[in-house]
Order: C-alpha cells, then structure tokens, then sequence
C-alpha cells in the first residue's frame, strides 16, 4: 500500500488533520520524506512504546 506522506505532511501543517502515527515498519519511509519536506521544522515526532511514532504540528504560526 501507498500512502502520500508529502499529503499528510501537508494536513498535519494546515491543521487539517491534529495527529499522525506512524507504524515501525513505515517509519523509515515517512523520516525519508520529511528530511525533504520544506516546513519540517513544524512537524514533531514522539515516540511510543512498541515502536510507533505519532507526529504533530508545532509552531505553524496559525
């Protein structure tokens, strides 16, 4: 399956959406297209026991 991250990326920046999570196994694929994504100083990530990461927008300026 895929998914669009440079799409969620966008929503979790616009607030269209407040939270992301993210399984272990696709984890390497979303850092991947954050590190290229122009606004990655808005997206923060934490992590979650068993390996999951849940991303938000901090600071958008909204």
């Amino acid at each position: 399956m895929f998914l669009d991250y440079q799409k969620i990326l966008d929503q979790l920046v616009s607030g269209e959406i407040k939270e992301y999570e993210v399984k272990p196994e696709d984890a390497f694929e979303l850092q991947k297209t954050i590190r290229n994504y122009g606004k990655r100083q808005y997206i923060t990530g934490r992590a979650k026991r068993g390996g999951s990461i849940v991303y938000t927008a901090t600071n958008t300026g909204k």
